[in-house]
């Protein structure tokens, strides 16, 4: 669990740990159900439910595919009914120190509306799998701003620069890498059937 420098939780963390605990309820699965299912040790589960650890972005992955959201999805759960003007500051930011991953959700996922956006941030050097999508099929645009990324869907890897756009729909592993030597800072456009 993130603390501030003043020792405060995190908040986003403790109710995202909340959210997962609830999500497994509602499917009447035990720990180790949910483990067998995810590939994930029952440990780390209990741990993440209980706000314990902050879950990486690999563990997250996992459990979306699982409950059949996006990572957006998962977060926006967890957050007040999103505006319809989403102003910088009201953002809800989400880091993975481990794996040097931030998530700015830009316009987070709402009712009526099929599309969100995502900005990503990977240190050089980070390195990010995912082993499925959350929804199979699900429509991503991924738009570099700064930086290059590797990103790898399947078997096939792109290198994107600054300006370039790649187009797919998900349906096996994928894998964000910045080979640096700066950042990269990336928009990722998600959109819903």
């Amino acid at each position: 669990m993130r603390e501030d420098p003043e020792g405060a939780l995190d908040p986003v963390d403790v109710l995202l740990a909340a959210r997962l605990a609830e999500l497994r309820g509602e499917r009447g699965w035990s720990l180790e159900e949910l483990a067998r299912r995810s590939g994930v040790s029952r440990s780390t589960l209990s741990r993440a439910e209980r706000g314990e650890i902050s879950p990486t972005a690999s563990l997250l992955g996992r459990l979306c595919a699982e409950y059949g959201r996006t990572m957006s999805q998962l977060l926006s759960e967890v957050e007040a009914e999103p505006a319809q003007l989403v102003r910088a500051a009201a953002q809800t930011v989400w880091k993975d120190t481990a794996s040097g991953f931030v998530r700015r959700s830009v316009s987070p996922p709402q009712s009526g509306l099929r599309a969100e956006v995502v900005e990503g941030t990977l240190r050089a050097g980070a390195d990010v799998s995912y082993e499925r999508p959350p929804v199979p099929g699900m429509e991503q645009h991924i738009w570099v701003l700064e930086g290059s990324v590797e990103f790898t869907v399947g078997r096939e890897q792109h290198t994107l620069y600054a300006g370039d756009c790649l187009r797919m729909r998900l349906w096996g592993p994928t894998r964000f890498r910045c080979p640096g030597p700066e950042p990269v800072r990336y928009a990722v456009v998600v959109v819903q059937s």
